[in-house]
């Protein structure tokens, strides 16, 4: 890496979520004060509340109290380490009880590290400073793998991982997932009348047009291959996707972009929705029902999405 993403990769750190974890309001309040001016500081009270934020904001970091009632901080960490949303989130410990069997217990549940009580404040900016580096750069180095070199959003090697983790969580959970396979209106006729540089720029507008539709944390959008474009929306229904889909063209529309071979003489997409059939299909049957619905938009005109 050069010194520039470096000094790019520090810069980032204050944007860095991270949730304090404690059920007791002053302990959340001492370390909020410690790290409220240098990064974003979130504080759940429970075990369950914490996990519920993860999944929701998937924070950079956690800094977890070993002892609470009802959900522990160890089983709050064994629980966020089985999950496929939440595993590869940093956890720090905070424990009043240093004796060898607790801080085995520490790392035996998957935290990263861990501090005493009462917690140095310098020592407690260290800790973080240092873990959300290697976070970043591991991010860094996950992003040069996944991501599209064209249009800088997930490539289809990042898919497959995700897609398949996705539909493994909603499987555990008896949750809904939807996709949307995105296709651009006679593309070919475009790259043929604009040239294939404004083919790229095409590519790269509507791959930001898309992203910049999906809010949520778990929603993604990918770069499927070529002119195609997938999204994975965890946890969402039929009519909720037919709402995105909407959203999504919409945005297509405000970009603009004139295309001399569509009836509307500006670029459009189509767009297959299928949400998961659980105990029904497998993942490459809800790709292949999205694919026929996308077919079915484009037979029946284009511009339009089927569901």
């Amino acid at each position: 890496m050069s010194e520039n993403t470096f000094l790019d990769s520090a810069k980032d750190l204050s944007q860095a979520k991270i949730l304090v974890v404690d059920d007791q309001s002053i302990n959340t309040e001492f370390l909020c004060g410690i790290l409220e001016d240098d990064y974003l500081v979130i504080v759940a009270n429970s075990g369950r509340d914490a996990i519920r934020l993860c999944n929701e904001m998937v924070p950079d970091l956690v800094i977890l109290d070993v002892v609470m009632p009802e959900l522990d901080g160890l089983e709050t960490c064994r629980i966020l380490k089985s999950e496929a949303n939440t595993r590869d989130i940093p956890i720090i410990f905070v424990t009043a009880v240093s004796d060898q069997d607790s801080e085995n217990d520490c790392w035996e549940a998957g935290g990263i590290d861990f501090l005493n009580k009462p917690v140095n404040p310098l020592t407690l900016h260290h800790r973080v400073r240092a873990q959300l580096t290697i976070k970043l750069q591991s991010d860094l180095l996950r992003d040069l793998a996944y991501m599209d070199g064209l249009t800088h959003i997930y490539n289809r090697r990042y898919f497959e991982d995700y897609y398949s983790k996705q539909l493994a969580h909603a499987d555990r959970n008896s949750e809904d997932l939807s996709i949307l396979l995105i296709d651009i209106d006679f593309f070919k006729q475009y790259n043929d009348k604009y040239g294939h540089l404004e083919g790229d720029h095409c590519l790269k507008s509507v791959a930001t047009a898309l992203k910049s539709v999906l809010m949520r944390p778990l929603d993604i959008v990918v770069r499927y291959g070529g002119e195609e474009f997938i999204c994975v929306l965890p946890a969402t229904g039929i009519d909720a996707a037919r709402t995105m889909a909407q959203k999504i063209q919409g945005a297509i529309k405000e970009l603009n972009i004139p295309h001399f071979a569509s009836d509307t003489r500006r670029l459009t997409i189509s767009i297959g929705i299928a949400c998961y059939r659980r105990g029904q299909e497998n993942a490459e049957a809800l790709i292949n029902r999205a694919d026929k619905l996308l077919y079915q938009a484009k037979s029946e005109g284009r511009n339009r999405f089927c569901s």
